[in-house]
């Protein structure tokens, strides 16, 4: 009796684990083809809305100004543009993307946008780091070669992961991939938290009459929140979908974990960064 009772308290925890691991899986994981097409159509609806008034913001700088050329607003606007309507076009022909026989074509049309979106907020943080040490009288010459090394260094290294999971997709090289999309939104992170709280802190030294302070400053600060606090939920999220499969985001029978990743996470970037550079003079 004494031995039965405490073999039923040694496998309790066990099976108490193994219970929440079979709810994680259930409220993730689904078949149903209705499910799927309404949650990823609904992205695919978001990601366009988006896309269009990132579009319309650039139509209406480059009619205000058109005599600057590309501008670092205008290429800003351009790039969210593309990345939402890439995403809107992946999430709209999700059936033919997931299946795809060739895994490594799937992985391309899955990864590219998250390539472009961190070219794309990360010019964001080249914007406010040119304007933080051109208002210290700083020397600002070495901050674009540091945008332009940092990027291609991480389109190297992808392409570098994309030929290893050609040669042989496995786990092995799905963790790498993860672990390395999880690094990559780390340094985004910290560049947000670095120049968008240095902007923030400078612009509280001007004075309080100022005209447009206290705007700037909300903006600032929001977006910086935003920003960071996302670039680090993703670094985060991609570290345990790296651990663990049933985390992973790139998987058509998870397409809550899809809404909730996508919706939740990436929107409020593009939500809260589509005038991010409008208000500033061009």
């Amino acid at each position: 009796m004494r031995s039965s009772l405490l073999y039923l308290l040694r496998i309790k925890p066990e099976l108490h684990m193994f219970n929440t691991i079979n709810v994680a899986r259930g409220m993730w994981e689904t078949s149903s083809n209705t499910l799927q097409e309404g949650v990823f159509y609904a992205l695919c609806a978001a990601y366009s809305l988006v896309g269009v008034v990132a579009a319309i913001q650039l139509i209406r700088i480059q009619h205000r100004a058109p005599e600057y050329g590309w501008t670092t607003q205008k290429v800003f606007h351009l790039m969210n543009f593309i990345v939402n309507a890439a995403r809107a076009l992946v999430f709209g022909f999700y059936k033919n993307v997931f299946s795809f026989k060739i895994q490594i074509l799937k992985l391309v049309l899955l990864e590219v946008p998250g390539l472009i979106f961190f070219s794309t907020y990360t010019l964001l943080v080249l914007f406010w780091a040119e304007i933080y040490y051109q208002a210290r009288s700083m020397p600002t010459s070495r901050i674009r070669p540091t945008f332009f090394y940092v990027n291609a260094l991480v389109y190297c290294l992808q392409l570098v992961i994309w030929l290893l999971e050609w040669l042989d997709y496995s786990t092995a090289t799905r963790i790498v991939a993860r672990i390395f999309f999880s690094a990559v939104s780390f340094v985004a992170a910290l560049g947000f938290a670095l120049y968008g709280g240095r902007l923030f802190l400078m612009l509280r030294e001007f004075p309080a009459e100022s005209k447009g302070r206290q705007k700037k400053l909300r903006e600032i600060g929001s977006i910086t929140v935003i920003c960071f606090s996302c670039f680090l939920i993703r670094t985060i999220a991609l570290a345990i979908s790296a651990c663990n499969e049933i985390a992973d985001v790139n998987m058509l029978s998870h397409p809550v974990l899809n809404l909730c990743y996508y919706m939740v996470i990436k929107m409020l970037y593009s939500i809260s960064n589509v005038d991010a550079l409008y208000w500033y003079d061009i």
